[in-house]
């Protein structure tokens, strides 16, 4: 499992605003290159983002699920990116003095990218979400 971590100069009222928005996923998820559709309901539990993942001319049409959420502070995904597979992702947002500290944690949970050992797998996703929460702290520190 990959754990990343990076402190904000946002409140976390400020990250749950743009995690609360469904639309604004392909702008820090690297990899998802659309979004097609959000469901009324995001971030309940249940719902979810219709998304695209790849580089056109060659992209995906997949989901994300939420699985779990409590608003402000946590939520839990079900993404899927066919034919690599599924993946756990959990997202918490507390606070961190006068910002925020946002954590991401993702395995990959079934289907093919299982089969790549971990020592291999871990890095990678390391590296992704790294960049993805660096991605997610510029859109929440410039919104406020």
């Amino acid at each position: 499992m990959s754990a990343v971590e990076i402190s904000v100069d946002a409140t976390p009222d400020d990250v749950w605003r743009v995690l609360a928005d469904g639309w604004l996923y392909p702008l820090w998820v690297v990899g998802a290159s659309r979004v097609r559709e959000v469901d009324d309901t995001w971030p309940a539990t249940g719902s979810k983002i219709h998304h695209s993942v790849g580089l056109w001319p060659a992209v995906l049409d997949d989901d994300t699920e939420v699985t779990s959420c409590v608003a402000g502070s946590l939520i839990s995904l079900r993404a899927r990116a066919w034919p690599a597979g599924d993946a756990e992702v959990r997202v918490s947002v507390s606070a961190d003095g006068a910002g925020a500290r946002i954590r991401m944690e993702e395995d990959v949970a079934s289907g093919p990218a299982r089969l790549t050992p971990s020592f291999i797998r871990t890095p990678a996703l390391h590296w992704r979400n790294r960049e993805s929460l660096r991605r997610l702290a510029w859109l929440c520190e410039r919104r406020t």
